[in-house]
């Protein structure tokens, strides 16, 4: 079933066409990507579709039966409820029908009013409380947060005391949770540690409606998408299969438009030639040979398309200066905490020349922190760290406090480097795409990607033998990215990096550090071998259960068969008295029972009576599906 079709679509910004005959369908089983560099039109195109924007040509076909979820409809800024009650909000009309039938139950139970009615609108109620998951909305609430990485100490928290990534997810979270069809996801995954992005990874290809996600994240995409929307140079492309697929059909789609491009030119140009020749020949026949020739001529031209081209590239390098020992970072049982919260404790590490090296973990676990006390800026509060000797370091701060945001490009990055000329300086931002009047933007003007970029004009021009970077891939699009791996894979020197990138850690990393409260692992290689380290890790826990004495072996078996068998009960019983609940429902609708209101009434109990069962096994549901997953068990 097609949600939504898109027809020749043309967005113009004064004189400008930022896009144009843009045209596309969304079927209901639909997981889109969205590609294309910063400033293409992607969240332009969003707003087309949400009515948030006009456009100036073409029509947007709406099935009748369409929902759409999008971030700026789902904002929480000013919002003084509490993120568990901010939540909530998207199940307004569960927890209305849930308040209606406990006054409709009570007027019936106190004979209050015409039974007869109220019957049936309690009827009615029930099955449009069933149909939006009345008896579980809590619960859904409960896992989304948690997925998207608050903990339940969080849940009070006040919203507009988060910060401006906590109050995106709580957004996210309620943009999941709405009862939309089709979900218009733009970064989503920006503000999540990697553990969240699996999580929602999980959710997305599951579930039942359609997206389209924008998002420069890979990895992500090759995992969640099964369809591919490209946005280039004002012109729109649709591609089947995921972000590896849309690579390779977009290269081998690149090589048959030069190839019929360059052969309809020589065609043209074959053409020109015979015109030329005709025309010095001069005779009749010859004059309508001409014609003939450039009528053919002015067909193929109209039907000549240039071919693809690529934005412009980035193209760098980070320089190495000499020097610098072996040991070029150490720590012993370095430790931070803030008002006697601690974050970490026992970080032991050391990390040696030409190392590039990545630091894990969950949000909070104090990546950034680690990084702010090797680079000086925060002091420990336990251990010590020690930094080689003629090391010399660069930072990538991903917050971008080292810009002055009253400064114009151009001075931000001379001020730093006042003895470049100015020619050197303007060369360095055209590599980074700051050309012509760009220099002259000041810097609160500029995107977060184009910040991005001004930090690392700056990092590029400075000599350093230690590169210390937090998310430098935030914020910006996928040929920067790649223009930053290919940098960073040749430099020379050492590198530190936080990254939730994991197609980014796989290009570059030789190591991973994962922070703990109680220390750091290291684990040799990139991400994927990380992770097969810690499902190894995870198996042989389970199979050291073997290796208890058999006694406590038959009891860790005997607990883990009843966890399972309980769990399996409480689905069966849930499922049970969800239909009992389903067939109660229906007898109330039968006009004999209507009318004996003594009937009704125990009916109407009963069905009060399974809906208290079912909270209370969906509640025990929860704790058993908690355990069966810090246990490891296989359902």
């Amino acid at each position: 079933m097609i949600l939504l079709n898109g027809s020749n679509i043309k967005k113009m910004f004064l004189d400008e066409t930022l896009f144009d005959s843009v045209s596309f369908n969304v079927d209901s089983n639909d997981k889109i990507g969205f590609i294309g560099v910063n400033g293409a039109g992607k969240s332009t195109l969003f707003k087309i579709i949400t009515g948030d924007m006009d456009y100036d040509e073409g029509e947007i076909f709406k099935n009748k039966g369409l929902r759409v979820g999008y971030l700026d409809q789902y904002s929480v800024n000013g919002s003084e409820k509490s993120i568990w009650e901010e939540t909530l909000t998207v199940f307004a009309d569960v927890i209305e029908m849930e308040n209606q039938l406990d006054e409709i139950r009570f007027d019936i139970e106190n004979n209050n009013g015409n039974i007869d009615e109220l019957v049936k609108r309690q009827t009615s109620l029930q099955e449009a409380f069933a149909e939006r998951d009345g008896f579980y909305y809590k619960s859904k609430v409960k896992s989304t947060l948690t997925g998207l990485g608050f903990s339940e100490d969080e849940f009070d928290l006040c919203v507009d005391k988060l910060s401006g990534g906590q109050k995106t997810r709580v957004a996210l979270g309620k943009i999941l949770l709405s009862d939309a069809n089709l979900l218009l996801l733009d970064e989503p995954t920006n503000h999540l540690d990697i553990e969240s992005v699996e999580w929602l990874e999980d959710f997305l290809r599951n579930y039942s409606g359609a997206f389209i996600v924008i998002s420069h994240d890979r990895y992500f995409l090759d995992r969640v998408t099964n369809k591919t929307f490209e946005l280039e140079n004002g012109r729109f492309r649709s591609y089947n299969g995921n972000y590896s697929a849309y690579m390779a059909q977009r290269e081998i789609d690149k090589k048959t438009e030069q190839r019929n491009y360059d052969n309809t030119m020589r065609e043209i140009q074959r053409l020109e030639n015979v015109v030329e020749q005709q025309r010095r020949w001069g005779r009749e026949k010859n004059i309508k040979t001409a014609e003939s020739k450039m009528k053919v001529i002015e067909r193929l031209e109209k039907d000549l398309n240039a071919p693809m081209q690529s934005p412009e590239e980035m193209e760098f390098t980070f320089k190495a200066c000499a020097g610098g020992g072996q040991d070029v970072v150490q720590t012993e049982s370095l430790g931070m905490a803030f008002d006697n919260n601690r974050l970490f404790s026992n970080v032991d590490m050391l990390i040696k020349k030409g190392e590039k090296v990545f630091l894990l973990g969950p949000n909070g676990c104090g990546k950034t922190t680690l990084l702010k006390i090797l680079m000086g800026d925060y002091e420990q509060t336990e251990g010590s760290y020690k930094i080689g000797a003629n090391i010399h370091i660069g930072y990538y701060d991903q917050i971008q406090e080292n810009l002055n945001m009253d400064k114009t490009v151009i001075d931000e990055v001379w001020d730093e480097y006042p003895n470049l000329t100015q020619t050197q300086i303007r060369n360095a931002l055209a590599v980074f795409l700051f050309k012509g009047e760009d220099v002259f933007k000041e810097i609160h003007k500029l995107s977060g990607g184009e910040r991005a970029r001004v930090e690392l004009v700056k990092l590029m021009l400075k000599s350093v033998n230690l590169l210390i970077m937090d998310e430098p891939t935030n914020h910006l699009d996928i040929e920067s990215r790649e223009a930053l791996e290919n940098a960073l894979s040749d430099y020379d020197g050492t590198m530190i990096m936080v990254s939730h990138d994991r197609y980014f850690i796989n290009k570059l990393a030789d190591r991973i550090l994962y922070l703990t409260p109680n220390g750091v692992e290291s684990y040799s290689g990139d991400y994927d071998s990380f992770v097969a380290r810690e499902t190894i890790k995870t198996e042989q826990k389970t199979e050291s259960a073997g290796h208890l004495d058999y006694k406590e072996q038959k009891r860790l078996e005997a607990e883990k068969r009843k966890t399972l068998n309980r769990f399996a009960k409480v689905e069966d019983e849930i499922s049970n008295k969800e239909s009992e609940v389903e067939e109660l429902s229906k007898e109330l609708e039968n006009s004999d029972i209507a009318t004996d209101y003594v009937k009704a009434g125990e009916i109407t109990d009963k069905i009060t009576e399974l809906q208290d069962k079912i909270e209370s096994l969906m509640e025990e549901w929860e704790r058993l599906q908690m355990i069966i997953e810090e246990s490891g068990y296989d359902i």
